[in-house]
C-alpha cells in the first residue's frame, strides 16, 4: 500500500490531476488519525481533515519526492491541525466577547478542555520563542517519523534534529508542568 501511495503522490505531484481523487481517498484515514492526535473533538478533527485534504489537492505540486510522501503528508496534516486549533481558539474568544449561549457550543468545547490542548498551547508558546524546534518535535512525537526521516524532510543534519527534539521536549515539559 505504501508503494502504491508513493506512486499516486508522485503522479499527482507531476501534474496528473486524474489521480488526485484516488490519492485523497487513500490518505483520508491516515489524515484523520494524524489530526485526531491534536484535536480530540470529532468535529474539530473532521474540519482539520477536510482542510488537510484540500491543502494536499492544491499543494501536491510542492511535493518534490526528496523525502517520503508520508513525511510530507505528516507536515501538511500537522500544520493544518494546529491551524484549525488556532482558528477554533480565535472563534471561542470572539464568541465569548458576545453574549454567552445558553448551551455549550460543541464547536468550541475542545478548545477549552483536554490534555492534548495543553500540548497545543505549549507548542504555540514554543513556536513564538523557538520556531525551529516545533516541527522536529511534532514530526517525531506526534508524527512517529524516525530521526532520519525528519532530517530528510527538514533538510538538516541528523544531529541537529536530535538536538532540536531534545530542546523542544524539555521546553514543552516545563510548560506542561507549570499548569
Amino acid at each position: 500500500m505504501n508503494e502504491e501511495l508513493e506512486e499516486l503522490a508522485a503522479r499527482a505531484a507531476s501534474g496528473d490531476q486524474a489521480v488526485i481523487p484516488d490519492l485523497l481517498r487513500a490518505i483520508r484515514p491516515q489524515v484523520e488519525r494524524r489530526v485526531a492526535k491534536f484535536l480530540p473533538f470529532h468535529e474539530d478533527a473532521e474540519e482539520a481533515t477536510q482542510d488537510t485534504l484540500l491543502q494536499v489537492a492544491h499543494k501536491i505540486h510542492t511535493f518534490k519526492g526528496t523525502g517520503s510522501f508520508a513525511g510530507w503528508l505528516t507536515v501538511v496534516a500537522t500544520n493544518q491541525a494546529r491551524q484549525t486549533y488556532r482558528s477554533l481558539k480565535r472563534r471561542a474568544v470572539e464568541q465569548s466577547a458576545e453574549v454567552l449561549p445558553e448551551a455549550a457550543d460543541p464547536r468550541t468545547t475542545s478548545v477549552i478542555a483536554g490534555s492534548r490542548l495543553d500540548l497545543l498551547e505549549a507548542l504555540e508558546s514554543l513556536e513564538s520563542s523557538h520556531p525551529q524546534l516545533v516541527q522536529p518535535l511534532v514530526l517525531r512525537d506526534l508524527g512517529a517519523l524516525s530521526y532520519a526521516e525528519i532530517a530528510d524532510e527538514l533538510d538538516v543534519p541528523l544531529g541537529t534534529v536530535k538536538a532540536r527534539i531534545h530542546q523542544a521536549r524539555k521546553a514543552v515539559a516545563e510548560r506542561l508542568t507549570i499548569r
